[in-house]
């Protein structure tokens, strides 16, 4: 029954209308999928926070121009110093997720213990559009398959990321 349903539910804030600002609506995506995990409604979610050739402004943190203009920066250092503060800021709410899995007790471990959460892009560098030495982010250990705490470098020039997806599945 629906009421069943709805005490099924953890104890959350429901928001309601449209969520304008950017932080707000990237964190309720985040609540969104640790509640699908949390519930083992889904094991898997996808979120893109903003295509490669988005021009979202960011001035929530003072950043007015173009994101995907600013990241043909031609090495100006204006122009990369606002790109690393963009970069801070969605790291930050990429932290926020994963603290927010950290925090679901499941047994002996967490929630984020037992995920695998990718984080990363397909362009290392948006000037030169290169697509290898990609920025990404393994969190979780998968249940205590995944050995945290490391630094991988890929042996070999331009090593497919389709490497890691086959190893993750």
């Amino acid at each position: 029954s629906e009421r069943e349903d709805q005490q099924a539910l953890p104890d959350l804030k429901v928001p309601e209308g449209r969520v304008e600002a950017f932080r707000e609506h990237v964190r309720l995506m985040y609540d969104m999928m640790v509640i699908g995990f949390q519930t083992d409604t889904t094991r898997i979610a996808t979120f893109m926070l903003d295509n490669a050739g988005g021009n979202r402004r960011y001035s929530e943190i003072g950043i007015k121009d173009a994101h995907h203009q600013m990241s043909h920066h031609r090495n100006q250092l204006d122009l990369v110093e606002k790109l690393q503060k963009i970069d801070q800021y969605l790291v930050e709410q990429f932290s926020y997720f994963l603290g927010k899995l950290d925090s679901v007790n499941e047994g002996d471990h967490t929630l984020l213990d037992n995920s695998m959460i990718l984080y990363g892009s397909g362009i290392s560098d948006g000037n030169r559009h290169r697509h290898e030495d990609l920025p990404i982010v393994l969190a979780g250990s998968a249940g205590g398959r995944i050995e945290t705490g490391r630094l991988i470098q890929p042996e070999g020039k331009e090593v497919p990321m389709g490497n890691l997806f086959l190893s993750m599945l």
